[in-house]
This record gives C-alpha cells, sequence and structure tokens, in this order.
C-alpha cells in the first residue's frame, strides 16, 4: 500500500534554460505574478502522500530559489541540493539525500501539474518500480539514423510522449544511476529500462506541457485555469 512508504518529492529547476532564449532560468519567469516553480512546489506541498521536497537547483541560483520559496507557507520540509551538470546528475544528487522508499521526480517547468497526476503515478507504485505521466502521440513519429534518413516508423497507438512527474523506488532508481553513471540518457525511466525493469506509463494529459521556449509563458497560463 502507498500510503505505507515514505515518498520524497523531487523538483528540479537546475536546468539551463537554453531554448527559453531569454538568458536567465525559465523556472523564475512568473505566471499570473507567481513564479513558474512555485506551481510545481505547490502541488507537492499540498499532497497527502508526499512527506518531504527537495529542489535540485544550481549553486549559483540557491539563494535565488530560497528567496522564491521564502514566499510560501509550506507544511513539508523542503531541502535545496545543489545540482550537477546534467538532468541525470542533478537527479542523482537529489536521490542520495533522501531514504524514503519511493521518489516521485518532476520537472519544475511543468507548471501544469495536477494532483491527479501525482496520485496515479504513486498508485502505481503498488505494482511496478518505475512509474511515468505520458500522452498518446498524436503524431507519426519517424527514426532517422545520424545522418536523418528514416530508417523506421514507429506504430503511433504504441507511441507515447513522456512527462513528468515519475516515480521510483528509491533504492533501485539509485543502483541505476551508479551501475549506469557514464550512460546518457534524457529521463530516468531510461535507467529503470537499462536495468530491466517495466516502466508503467500513466495517462496524463496534453496540458501537462514543458515550458521550453518564452512563447510557452502565454500558452500554459490558460492551462493553468483549471
Amino acid at each position: 500500500m502507498i500510503e505505507e512508504k515514505t515518498v520524497t518529492a523531487i523538483i528540479l529547476v537546475a536546468g539551463n534554460s537554453t531554448r527559453y532564449g531569454q538568458n536567465r532560468n525559465k523556472n523564475f519567469d512568473k505566471i499570473e505574478n507567481k513564479e513558474v516553480m512555485l506551481y510545481s512546489l505547490e502541488a507537492f506541498n499540498q499532497n497527502g502522500f508526499i512527506d518531504n521536497i527537495i529542489i535540485g537547483a544550481k549553486e549559483e541560483e540557491i539563494e535565488v530559489v530560497k528567496e522564491i520559496i521564502s514566499k510560501e507557507k509550506l507544511n513539508k520540509q523542503v531541502n535545496i541540493v545543489i545540482g550537477g551538470k546534467s538532468r541525470k546528475d542533478t537527479v542523482h544528487n537529489c536521490i542520495k539525500e533522501t531514504n524514503a522508499d519511493i521518489v516521485i521526480i518532476h520537472d519544475g517547468a511543468r507548471a501544469a501539474i495536477k494532483q491527479e497526476y501525482i496520485n496515479s503515478c504513486l498508485k502505481g507504485m503498488e505494482e511496478f518500480k518505475a512509474v511515468t505521466v505520458g500522452v498518446r502521440s498524436k503524431d507519426t513519429i519517424k527514426i532517422t539514423d545520424e545522418n536523418d534518413v528514416v530508417i523506421d516508423t514507429t506504430n503511433r497507438s504504441n507511441t507515447w510522449i513522456v512527462q513528468t512527474p515519475q516515480c521510483f523506488e528509491r533504492k533501485a532508481l539509485l543502483e541505476m544511476h551508479e551501475m549506469y553513471k557514464d550512460e546518457e540518457v534524457t529521463d530516468d525511466c531510461m535507467l529503470m529500462e537499462k536495468g530491466n525493469y517495466k516502466v508503467k506509463i500513466i495517462n496524463g494529459d496534453y496540458t501537462n506541457i514543458k515550458i521550453t521556449t518564452y512563447e510557452d509563458l502565454a500558452g500554459i497560463a490558460q492551462f493553468l485555469k483549471f
């Protein structure tokens, strides 16, 4: 039963925001007069399954993060952990700082997170050691070689766009991080796949977008009015 497990939420805000194009961290910009990262922080703070929260941040931005979260009345312990050179390194640093049974990892730039995503992801942990939120691809996906020549086409009905949050048994994920420390991956599910763990995908929805470009701020503001 998930109620018997301890759960740490990890919010990642240490990215470079390269595609954002504003020479600043997108997590610190505001939507409706509230910093982007606060939408995720509030969601996890309000969730009854979550015991504590870790924020993975760049060392030079820790004071900014502290200032932002000081505006919130939080009822859970929040710790800030120095991020690494990559998303993978940041997650590794964060999961080493908790002894929880389960970690639920979320991109701070996905401000339209809903409680149902968190709850469904965690409930899935009753059967699996790795669960992620995702949506089915609306488009046909082509696989290419290094010269951008198509070599395969996925079956659209079995093709998913993976989002966050993502939930993991902490001990298993930590083992995979240390076993595949030199592997390049784009999310932690890939590490679990390498270890032959089954990864369950839970249906999310298309509003759960990650802010990537500056124009995304205006679009996601509409999704936050649910």
